[in-house]
């Protein structure tokens, strides 16, 4: 039996390949593989893409988050030890940034229905040491940003976006990675934009961050062999900008094919076993708020659905098996209770989901949750 696959990369960048090899070459040609014209290219399409004034391309998502943190010490906006609230049910590279940086992760649970930072949650959790939020667009919905950003105004806080999985999601027009004082973007493969490689970008719209930012990706200098801080290397190469740029120009139209299937989804799932997404901006799905990275679907007999689409040739994934708290990385947390977040985490199977994902296997998919009995 032919397989429904989960995510069919191969066929997504076939589809781009005479773009994709004429970019290759025109890289391989100019002789010039580092911060080059193709990063500055992709930059100034990136930025203008999500509304903000700069975009700095780096290595890949997890450094773009931990750029930024490291970069509002270097400035002073922030002190080792300052706390900064993430989800509870993120993927652990979002702690990760903060720890990195000898910063206290504030894990707070989700709202039941979105899975992304619930405002009245991220209220009750500050503190007088809080200096930060860290809302995470999981899945490819964007968080309820203008109660976050109330919240962070009220309090003086920083916003820092992850957006890896919410490329193009939008509130009222207004784009993932332009809410935020600064967001991080991953651009790895499999992401709805995603490069040849691994490859990240930070937005902002600050430019004495983006000036920072800059240096930092760089060992700390903005001038050769004059180092101004204790900087990494953290550059997205010429190469992977390229791959990126011809990408760049078909993301809404793979944006609009992956909400296609999600109504699919929506309209023809029925089981009583199986829960389906919902939105979280005003209490419901808008249009524009999700990008559907991931189809995520809720029930309580996981294993068992998993076997019977697997049996029906569907492959599915978890995303994702184990809670960051309770992760050996983070033992110090293991005695923390979360016990929506550990539900979720739990829980949750992903659907197949891709802009290539033709009728008939999205039709396989319906077929195999409706026949699903426990």
């Amino acid at each position: 039996m032919t397989k429904v696959p989960f995510l069919d990369l191969k066929s997504i960048n076939a589809q781009y390949r005479a773009e994709l090899v004429e970019a290759c070459a025109r890289v391989i040609d100019s002789g010039w593989y580092i911060s080059g014209g193709e990063l500055e290219q992709f930059e100034q399409d990136f930025a203008t893409y999500c509304g903000s004034k700069c975009c700095i391309g780096v290595a890949n998502g997890l450094d773009a988050l931990v750029l930024v943190l490291r970069a509002w010490l270097e400035l002073g906006k922030l002190s080792p030890g300052d706390e900064v609230i993430v989800p509870a049910n993120t993927y652990i590279a979002s702690i990760l940034a903060i720890s990195a940086n000898g910063l206290t992760p504030i894990l707070v649970e989700p709202d039941e229905k979105s899975y992304n930072l619930c405002p009245l949650k991220v209220e009750q959790a500050i503190t007088g040491r809080t200096r930060a939020i860290l809302p995470v667009h999981l899945y490819g919905q964007i968080s309820d940003m203008p109660a976050i950003l109330a919240i962070a105004d009220a309090h003086g806080l920083l916003v820092l976006e992850d957006c890896a999985q919410a490329h193009g999601a939008s509130i009222d027009g207004r784009k993932a990675g332009n809410w935020g004082h600064a967001s991080g973007f991953s651009f790895y493969p499999g992401k709805n934009l995603g490069a040849l490689g691994d490859a990240g970008a930070i937005t902002t719209n600050d430019d004495e961050l983006a000036d920072t930012l800059k240096a930092l990706r760089n060992y700390g200098s903005h001038e050769k062999y004059k180092n101004l801080f204790k900087g990494m290397n953290s550059r997205l190469d010429e190469m992977q900008a390229a791959m990126l740029g011809v990408k760049l120009k078909h993301l809404d139209r793979e944006t609009q094919q992956r909400r296609s299937i999600a109504a699919l989804y929506d309209q023809s799932i029925v089981n009583s076993n199986i829960t389906l997404p919902y939105g979280a901006v005003a209490g419901a799905i808008e249009n524009e708020a999700h990008v559907y990275h991931l189809y995520v679907i809720r029930t309580q007999k996981r294993d068992a659905l998993q076997k019977h689409l697997h049996e029906c040739g569907v492959q599915s994934l978890i995303h994702y098996p184990i809670p960051p708290h309770k992760q050996q990385a983070y033992s110090e947390l293991s005695g923390e209770r979360y016990p929506l977040t550990e539900a979720i985490h739990r829980e949750v199977l992903s659907l197949p989901m891709s802009p290539v994902l033709n009728e008939t296997d999205v039709n396989r998919v319906i077929a195999a949750c409706n026949s699903f009995r426990p």
